[in-house]
């Protein structure tokens, strides 16, 4: 299937794998690019050494296209901008940010940047900075998120732009991908599905919980600080809501947080870990290699559509 967004990045199909720090790493990408999709390795708060180690080790894994999430808070962000170029990344995604400052090194390097939006405000002012497209992501989706739900950011922003949009939050089988491509995306990128993924690195811990999660068992936490972050409910969930809903400091709530994800990843701890994962996890119930995944995704699309797609 061809569109804006498999051409933009020399792709076969229009699946982007979320950029999930500590989860998104070389084998998972490798492994989503192998299959036809377009993986990221995300960068989170890594150094900009350990970026540049990743990008060579999932190059060593593949000769398809790949790109990496910068999370632009990171205090090796401006270094970490320079290691995509150096080491000839197809494509940045970016989040907490505006990657207006790096946009003409990028442009001028043939990078292709598709930053993270949350309004159409935002897409605005990202393709007025010339990025080459956008990832719409709606409130449904895992860790830090908007206010807009995906049914009502994606066609606003599709509307409003001339680039090509990539639509997120709450998609996980061909259904949500169908109905991505009818509000007007181009692609669609998911992380939880990937998430439980066989050549992803997260714990089976994390995975076992993901795999039994009901529509109910995500919450969200952070919400009276302006942090936002869907996540499933464990204890250390309930214990950021008792102290949020008291009037805790942010700074005092982030004690819980510090670290945590990087736990509830690699050592398995679902009771006090961060279990990041979206409202689409009750739909996520076995796990599959991502090849499974992209193609039981694209035949169920192809049947909604009565198009051959593969």
């Amino acid at each position: 299937m061809k569109t804006r967004i498999t051409e933009l990045l020399g792709i076969t199909y229009p699946i982007i794998q979320g950029g999930m720090a500590w989860v998104a790493e070389c084998h998972l990408a490798a492994a989503v690019s192998e299959a036809g999709g377009f993986g990221i390795i995300g960068a989170g708060a890594a150094k900009a050494q350990t970026v540049r180690e990743q990008i060579r080790q999932c190059r060593a894994l593949t000769d398809k296209p790949f790109g990496v999430n910068i999370m632009l808070m990171n205090p090796e962000a401006d270094a970490i901008a320079k290691v995509v170029i150096e080491e000839g990344v197809r494509a940045v995604t970016t989040g907490a940010g505006n990657p207006g400052k790096y946009m003409a090194d990028w442009k001028a390097a043939g990078v292709k940047v598709i930053p993270v939006v949350a309004s159409v405000a935002q897409a605005r002012m990202m393709e007025r900075s010339g990025a080459d497209g956008v990832v719409a992501e709606g409130m449904e989706a895992g860790g830090h998120i908007g206010a807009s739900t995906t049914m009502t950011l994606v066609p606003q922003v599709a509307d409003a732009l001339e680039i090509p949009v990539i639509a997120a939050g709450g998609i996980g089988d061909g259904r949500g991908f169908a109905a991505a491509f009818m509000l007007g995306a181009e692609a669609v990128q998911m992380g939880t599905r990937f998430v439980v993924a066989k050549e992803s690195i997260a714990h089976d811990n994390y995975k076992k919980k993901i795999l039994a999660a009901k529509d109910i068992d995500s919450q969200v936490t952070g919400m009276s600080h302006g942090h936002p972050v869907r996540q499933l409910r464990n204890q250390m969930t309930r214990e950021y809501l008792k102290l949020e809903k008291a009037g805790a400091s942010f700074a005092e709530l982030e004690q819980l947080t510090v670290g945590a994800l990087r736990r509830a990843v690699l050592e398995g701890d679902t009771v006090n870990g961060t279990l990041m994962a979206g409202q689409i996890a009750g739909l996520v119930v076995r796990e599959q290699s991502c090849s499974q995944i992209i193609r039981e995704i694209m035949e169920q699309a192809e049947g909604l559509f009565r198009t051959e797609w593969i």
